[in-house]
């Protein structure tokens, strides 16, 4: 991430953070009162949420926001990206600073219980190692001793030290608060190994290794994570307006319906597509947004697949299989509620 990048990103958080959001009764008032949708963003994870050359945020944590700014604004690019650490980001939230948090957020306990509120998924991985292949270590069990890079304020923090209390290995964690400087540190040898979610080594390790075949990612544990987009304790209604946009891209690729082919559709006689359009209305009313809201969200940002293969699948450079992201007939845990 550049300066100014950070610059640009610190005066979005001055211009519209406290202020607005203690002057309006609801998340869902101030966003449209402001215009804008602010989101908080990782520092630079290409593929999840990340400028590119011309400073465009793009990434599947990133089209989450812009879906959520076309329900309520109607243009996915009414978004303003905060690059926030791992202990910034909560904070950030729940002092309105940003209206969401999509940046690669694992739903746990803790959080969940002290002062954020999770939607649903957007995201299924597990949290992993990463090591030189030289060193010859494909597996947790044989880590006994090793240093390992970790970002403070993350769940990783937790996962060291689980897994070295449970396989008695005396791993050795070395904190750093910036994600870049922990990831920099471990390309410079300073540690053995970096820790985070799996996606994001995947990441890293196709935009920063100079070999990126020099370098193995394997599980830290046997269970999986849910990373989720998370909106603040108190405002039911932006939690359901966050949680449905999300839905709405998942449900689209069950129903079959893409940016491409989704007008075809708008005289279907399924009644489940039609509450899906908005053709039949109320699903829309009841959010408080306009009953189109969900093909809004198709037609300008695609459905679930598209935003998943472009950005971190098949059609990107990180190439990443669906496995868990796929849809739930497909062997994976993406599963639409129901629009009704």
């Amino acid at each position: 991430m550049t300066c100014k990048t950070t610059l640009t990103a610190m005066a979005v958080i001055a211009a519209f953070a406290t202020p607005a959001f203690a002057q309006s009764t609801s998340t869902l008032d101030t966003v449209k009162e402001r215009g804008r949708l602010i989101c908080g963003s990782s520092q630079g994870t290409p593929g999840f949420g990340a400028p590119d050359d011309n400073g465009y945020w793009r990434g599947l944590d990133v089209e989450t926001c812009r879906a959520v700014a076309v329900a309520v604004l109607d243009d996915k690019d009414a978004v303003d990206f905060v690059p926030l650490s791992g202990q910034q980001r909560i904070p950030a939230l729940q002092t309105g600073e940003i209206d969401m948090l999509p940046r690669t957020l694992t739903w746990t306990l803790q959080r969940d219980a002290n002062g954020i509120n999770f939607t649903t998924p957007n995201y299924y991985e597990f949290t992993g190692f990463m090591m030189p292949k030289s060193l010859g270590i494909t597996s947790v069990e044989d880590m006994a001793g090793a240093s390992v890079c970790v970002q403070t304020g993350s769940t990783t923090e937790v996962v060291v030290n689980d897994v070295s209390t449970k396989n008695d290995l005396d791993l050795q964690p070395v904190v750093f608060d910036n994600t870049t400087a922990g990831r920099q540190a471990f390309f410079s040898g300073r540690c053995d190994a970096l820790i985070t979610d799996a996606g994001a080594l995947a990441s890293v390790r196709a935009t920063m290794a100079d070999n990126p075949d020099d370098y193995v990612i394997f599980p830290a544990t046997p269970y999986m994570d849910a990373l989720t987009p998370a909106v603040r304790h108190g405002d039911d209604q932006w939690l359901d307006i966050v949680t449905w946009s999300i839905q709405a891209m998942i449900a689209a690729e069950a129903f079959g319906l893409t940016s491409e082919n989704i007008d075809d559709y708008l005289d279907s006689d399924d009644p489940r597509i039609r509450r899906f359009l908005g053709t039949d209305p109320g699903n829309g009313a009841a959010l408080g947004l306009s009953d189109d809201f969900a093909y809004r969200i198709v037609k300008s940002v695609g459905n679930y697949a598209e935003v998943y293969d472009r950005n971190v699948g098949m059609d990107s450079p990180l190439k990443l299989e669906r496995g868990y992201n796929a849809l739930f007939n497909d062997g994976g845990l993406m599963f639409p509620l129901a629009f009704q």
